[in-house]
C-alpha cells in the first residue's frame, strides 16, 4: 500500500475546499454543525444535496453513465473526508446510498429511469422497510405479507424503525410472498409509494427526543407489481447486495479525528486538579488510547480503499471497520461527556432546531455533548449489529 499522496490528488482536495468555502451557506453551515446522528435536519440535508447535484457531486460513487463523477477511490475519500472536516450536513443516505446504487446493480432499465434522476435531484425522498417488531437482525424472520391480486400486490403488516418515514414520499421494502420453505427463500423486494391508501406513520421519539424513528402500518396497501426489483421471492438477494453498500461503504476515521479535535479544545477550557482538564494525566491516557485505537480503524480503512482501487473485494474487512468505528465512536462521545463534566448535563434539545435562534445556556461547544453520546448508543446495532458482524467475521475468516 503507497501512503505517498500525488501531487494530483493534493490540487483535487484544494479544488474540494474551495467549492466548500464558495457553496456552504450560513444556514447550512449552522446545521452541520448541529447535527447529533447520522441524520441531518431534512430541509438543510436536502438544500445541501441540490447544490451538490448541481455541481454534479451528489453521488460520487454511482458510474458515470448514471450521474456520477467518475472519481477515483482515491478522490472520493478525499471528497469525504473534506466534508466531515467542514462539519456539512450529512446527506440522507437512504437513497443515495442504498436504493440508488441497489437499483443500478439490480433494477430494470425501466426502474432505473424513473427512480435515479429523482434520488439525484432529490425528488424522491427514500425510507427503508427492513425491520419490524421481532425481526431485526434476524430479518429473515419479517412476517409482512403481500399478496398477489391482478398485477399488483396486497401488502398487510407493519414495519418498524423506519428513519425518517414521516418525512419520505417513497420506501424500498422486504415483504413476504410465500409462507412455506426456507425463509430467506420467500422474500420480495418492493418499491412503494408513501401517499398509497393504507399507510400509516407513526414516528417514534428517541433518548434525545429527536422522533427520527417511524413505526409504520401498511393496511391493504396496493403495490404494482412492476414496483418489484428482482424476481419474486427473491429479495433476499438484492436486499443482501443493497446491504453491501450500506455496511461496507463508511469511513469512520476521518469523522472520529474531527471529534477528538474538539475534545481536545475542550479539555483547555475545563479546569482539573492539574489546571486545564488537558494537562491531566488520567484524562491524558484516555485520549492516547483512543487516539491509538482510531489510528489503527484508519489504516485499515485505508487498506480497504487500497484493495478497492485495485479492484479487489475487501471482505470482512467491512465488517470489521464497521464494529471498530461504531464503538470507538461510543467511547469518544463518553470521553466528551466527560471532559465537559456538569456541562455535559445542560438539556436543551430546542437550540439545536436550526433556525430557533435559541441561546445556548451554557457554553456553545457543550450543547451538541449529551445528544450525541445518546444517539450513538444505538449505532453499534443499526446497520447489521455488532453481533451480526462479528458472527460474519467467525465464519467468513476463521471458518467456524
Amino acid at each position: 500500500m503507497d501512503l505517498q499522496i500525488p501531487e494530483s490528488e493534493k490540487f483535487f482536495r484544494d479544488e474540494v475546499r474551495t467549492f466548500l468555502a464558495e457553496n456552504l451557506t450560513d444556514d447550512i453551515r449552522r446545521a452541520g454543525k448541529l447535527v447529533t446522528s447520522v441524520f441531518s435536519p431534512v430541509e438543510e440535508a436536502m438544500a445541501w444535496q441540490k447544490i451538490l447535484h448541481k455541481q454534479g457531486w451528489a453521488a460520487p460513487h454511482w458510474p458515470e453513465a448514471f450521474g456520477g463523477t467518475g472519481w477515483s477511490v482515491s478522490q472520493r475519500a478525499i471528497f469525504a473526508e473534506e466534508l466531515v472536516r467542514a462539519e456539512t450536513p450529512p446527506l440522507v443516505p437512504m437513497g443515495l446510498l442504498m436504493c440508488g446504487p441497489c437499483l443500478i446493480g439490480c433494477g430494470t432499465e425501466q426502474q432505473k429511469a424513473e427512480y435515479l434522476p429523482k434520488i439525484l435531484n432529490g425528488e424522491h425522498f427514500w425510507c427503508q422497510g427492513y425491520s419490524e417488531p421481532g425481526s431485526g437482525s434476524d430479518l429473515a424472520s419479517l412476517k409482512t405479507f403481500a399478496e398477489k391480486d391482478g398485477d399488483d400486490y396486497i401488502i398487510n403488516g407493519t414495519k418498524i424503525w423506519t428513519t425518517y418515514a414521516h418525512h419520505a414520499n417513497r420506501m424500498f421494502a422486504l415483504v413476504r410472498t410465500k409462507k412455506d420453505g426456507k425463509p430467506q427463500q420467500g422474500i420480495t423486494f418492493l418499491l412503494l409509494d408513501m401517499k398509497s391508501p393504507g399507510i400509516t406513520v407513526e414516528p417514534i421519539v428517541g433518548l434525545d427526543e429527536v422522533p427520527e424513528q417511524c413505526q409504520v402500518w401498511f393496511d391493504n396497501v396496493r403495490v404494482p407489481q412492476a414496483n418489484r426489483v428482482g424476481r419474486e421471492n427473491d429479495g433476499w438477494t438484492v436486499a443482501k447486495y443493497l446491504l453491501m453498500f450500506e455496511r461496507g461503504g463508511q469511513a469512520y476515521a476521518p469523522g472520529l479525528n474531527v471529534l477528538l479535535e474538539k475534545i481536545r479544545v475542550m479539555a483547555g477550557k475545563q479546569q482539573g486538579t492539574h489546571g486545564t482538564l488537558k494537562d491531566d494525566p488520567v484524562w491524558q491516557y484516555k485520549m492516547a488510547s483512543l487516539e491509538a485505537d482510531i489510528l489503527a480503524l484508519e489504516f485499515t480503512e485505508m487498506r480497504i480503499k487500497s484493495a478497492l482501487s485495485s479492484g479487489k473485494d475487501p471482505g470482512a474487512l467491512a465488517s470489521m471497520t464497521k464494529i471498530l468505528g461504531t464503538e470507538l465512536l461510543q467511547k469518544a462521545t463518553e470521553l466528551r461527556i466527560e471532559t465537559l463534566g456538569a456541562q455535559a448535563l445542560i438539556w436543551q434539545p430546542q437550540a439545536l432546531v436550526p433556525g430557533a435562534e435559541q441561546p445556548p445556556l451554557g457554553p456553545e461547544y457543550a450543547m451538541t455533548a449529551m445528544p450525541h453520546y445518546l444517539n450513538s448508543r444505538a449505532c453499534s446495532i443499526y446497520g447489521g449489529s455488532n453481533e451480526v458482524q462479528r458472527g460474519i467475521i467467525a465464519k467468513a475468516v476463521l471458518g467456524l
